[in-house]
């Protein structure tokens, strides 16, 4: 399952990634790449709607999947007020089961990982093979764990508005070389004039992917002319310096 987005956490996310965000410019290359579809397209993982709505607005018909109701609902919310009305549903991807078929399936900014371990990892690659019409396409991105460092902690505070904010406390707790995972603990703390009102906690744990190993999970789940791009700039081939990678497949 993916790791819980609660009301703080949406809060936060929505504070320091407002729609439209690009990050490292996810937005415009999942434009350029999506460009010239016509058919239906799934945003997994679609969050508070961040690159959905650049999408929709880019003509494209792109249908939203979460498994978190607080972020769904912001979704909502974020489209009802710039009148557009995609198809948004809240399920976990290892039981995806969706009325459509899609042109394309894309999963960015390494979402992907916080799937629940291989065996639902895979089991979402499946149903996205399932959920593509033959010759649709599947974008996920994937990520590496450069910036871990175990027991170190860190604070960072956003302002919602006038006397109020959110304090998110980080404390990095485990890098698991066996089982290729990193675990963080996440505390958010919600105050008003100086005064905490809420708190809510998170475990976060980061799966990671070589890529030939996730090479080798497309081609199990059907997958074939599997392509990679480093960074957001396709067809750049990764190095040890990539930070992101960008893996394109076919159904067949």
């Amino acid at each position: 399952m993916f790791t819980e987005y609660g009301k703080l956490s949406t809060q936060f996310y929505e504070a320091t990634k407002p729609i439209g965000f690009s990050m490292s410019g996810d937005i415009e290359f999942y434009q350029q790449r999506l460009a010239g579809i016509t058919g239906r397209i799934l945003e997994a993982g679609v969050g508070t709607g961040r690159m959905l709505i650049p999408l929709l607005k880019n003509e494209l018909c792109v249908d939203g999947v979460d498994a978190s109701n607080d972020m769904l609902a912001l979704c909502r919310e974020h489209c009802e007020k710039r009148n557009l009305d995609p198809f948004l549903v809240t399920q976990r991807l290892e039981n995806l089961e969706l009325p459509h078929m899609y042109e394309a399936i894309i999963m960015p900014t390494g979402s992907f990982a916080l799937l629940n371990g291989r065996e639902n990892a895979m089991e979402t690659l499946t149903r996205f093979y399932r959920h593509l019409s033959p010759g649709g396409r599947l974008l996920i991105d994937l990520g590496f764990p450069k910036m871990f460092s175990e027991d170190s902690q860190s604070l960072r505070t956003v302002e919602l508005g006038d006397k109020e904010g959110i304090t998110l406390s980080v404390y990095d707790v485990e890098m698991n070389w066996v089982d290729q995972y990193s675990l963080t603990y996440l505390t958010y703390r919600k105050w008003q004039s100086g005064k905490e009102v809420d708190t809510e906690l998170q475990q976060f744990k980061v799966y990671w992917y070589g890529v030939e190993e996730f090479t080798y999970m497309l081609k199990e789940a059907g997958f074939t002319s599997i392509q990679m791009s480093a960074d957001y700039l396709h067809d750049k081939a990764p190095s040890k310096e990539t930070s992101l990678i960008t893996f394109e497949a076919i159904r067949r």
